[in-house]
């Protein structure tokens, strides 16, 4: 991921509602949810939601698909472990880390 990648993903879920729509969309899983019943989970009001959305599509963070009549909206996993990988990096050094081993950077000069 670039950098300028990463500041439009970043800044997409810098505001509580879209971190909030993204992190409902990471918990559902593949499936995705209705437009209309993540609106109903998060309790905003439809164009606010529809914007909100714009934005993360826009970094890539959510995609959607017309079912019908219903838009099902969708956390992309690919772009969400892209930005992680570009977190993290330069994490540790360069010595690999992760959920069994986290990530536990040492002060500069310590002999720990």
């Amino acid at each position: 991921m670039k950098t300028a990648a990463a500041l439009t993903a970043l800044s997409a879920l810098s505001h509580e509602s879209r971190l909030a729509a993204f992190r409902q969309l990471v918990q559902i899983g593949p499936a995705g949810l209705a437009v209309g019943e993540l609106r109903e989970r998060l309790k905003l009001p439809a164009p606010t939601l529809t914007a909100h959305l714009n934005v993360l599509r826009a970094a890539h963070l959510v995609m959607d698909e017309r079912e019908g009549r219903v838009i099902r909206i969708r956390a992309n996993y690919e772009q969400m472990n892209d930005l992680l990988r570009y977190l993290t990096e330069n994490c540790c050094a360069g010595l690999p880390c992760g959920p069994a081993t986290p990530c536990q950077p040492t002060k500069r000069g310590s002999t720990k």
